[in-house]
């Protein structure tokens, strides 16, 4: 039995994906993926056994900057980056079984795997994603907003912009394939039942007519690495650190740094993780300590918060520690959503947005490090699910089945 699976991202996007394969190949499932080219990501391919298939542009290269691209760019991006994936999708689904995929980016995938007559599966990370009038669409970089309306008339905008991004090429390449055309391009690559690889005690999905949506808990793997002696010296050396970090993402450059100032005003010492932005502002003085790459899973554990910029990975991982968090949402794809569910669930504080206040982040810092908090983070992070990609590697080896 052969799976492709396909994404395209930053880390937060692939990661979840090596933890399906990881788990189908202990089924005795063959695995191949699709994913951006850059060189971490074919590292962590190869070191898993997954056999790579480049797609688009590297990723890292289009988050050099502290803004992203213009809408311009981005929508000559998304063209070129489903013309990639009808060029290289047919030759990696050859001979396999079924195709997963995650994320919007995946235009071309149902389309190939409808000419090749296999199984199609789309994941979402977070229910915010999906469509219900329980919730609005998230923020897409380089489509404009909708200026009002319900839940439901959003989604409809939602559509509306995607298509007007996406139809013209997609069916394009559908004629090509000797496919019909589709009329609602967003829905065509959601499927009927998507998958959403989720924590149910995070963020659970919302009933919703229409859409038959499989939760199977989110897709992570025991990440076992050692931390490094210079941090687990910084960290033996004094009371648990607050963690500054924003993942792949890039932050106004004076966020991190007035999070640094505030934590230090409040007599706590930080940890700040470099990131794909490569932030170092550790001085001459022994309460900051930069890191790079380090497992967060044996790290959160040994801090006091995570001050983060509300990533599903991130999320998750510091949720399963039992530690409060303080989200500083960059207004990107689901930052909002997760930080709307760390604070609806008490387990942390959450700002409004990436523009900072010295009252709004004293403020949030405090009622992260409060003890009721920490009471509460801990009792969630005893809750948390972690079986969600064996749950779904099993569902798919008996549906193929």
């Amino acid at each position: 039995m052969r799976v492709l699976l396909s994404t395209y991202g930053t880390r937060g996007d692939v990661e979840p994906l090596v933890a399906l394969a990881v788990r189908l190949q202990e089924l005795g499932v063959e695995v191949r993926m699709c994913a951006p080219p850059d060189e971490e990501f074919a590292r962590r391919l190869a070191g898993v056994g997954v056999r790579p298939f480049p797609v688009g542009p590297p990723v890292r290269d289009m988050m050099r900057g502290t803004t992203l691209p213009s809408a311009a760019e981005l929508a000559r991006y998304r063209t070129e980056l489903v013309d990639a994936q009808f060029d290289v999708l047919p030759a990696a689904v050859e001979g396999c079984d079924a195709l997963v995929v995650a994320g919007l980016a995946q235009i071309a995938a149902r389309s190939v795997a409808e000419a090749a007559g296999m199984r199609y599966v789309y994941a979402s990370y977070a229910a915010v994603n999906l469509p219900s009038p329980h919730h609005a669409p998230p923020p897409r970089p380089g489509w404009p907003e909708p200026e009002s309306g319900d839940n439901l008339t959003r989604w409809e905008v939602d559509a509306h912009h995607v298509n007007a991004q996406f139809a013209e090429v997609l069916n394009g390449h559908r004629a090509t394939l000797g496919l019909p055309p589709v009329d609602n391009v967003r829905d065509h690559v959601y499927s009927d039942q998507p998958w959403l690889a989720a924590d149910p005690v995070l963020g659970s999905w919302p009933e919703t007519p229409g859409l038959d949506v499989v939760q199977t808990g989110a897709w992570v793997l025991p990440d076992e690495r050692p931390l490094p002696a210079e941090l687990l010296a910084f960290l033996d050396a004094g009371a648990p650190p607050v963690y500054v970090g924003f993942g792949s993402l890039r932050p106004a450059p004076d966020i991190a740094r007035r999070a640094v100032e505030e934590l230090r005003a409040q007599g706590q010492r930080v940890l700040v993780s470099r990131g794909w932005a490569d932030l170092d502002l550790a001085d001459d003085r022994d309460d900051c300590f930069t890191v790079g790459e380090v497992s967060h899973q044996r790290l959160f554990g040994r801090v006091a918060a995570v001050v983060h910029h509300g990533g599903a990975g991130t999320t998750l991982t510091a949720a399963r520690a039992g530690v409060p968090q303080v989200v500083v949402p960059l207004q990107v794809a689901d930052n909002p959503y997760w930080a709307s569910r760390v604070a609806a669930l008490e387990i942390g504080a959450a700002l409004d947005g990436p523009t900072l206040t010295d009252d709004t982040l004293s403020v949030a810092v405090k009622t992260a490090l409060a003890p009721e908090t920490r009471a509460r983070a801990a009792e969630l992070g005893a809750r948390i699910h972690t079986d969600g990609a064996a749950v779904a590697a099993r569902r798919l080896v008996e549906a193929l089945g």
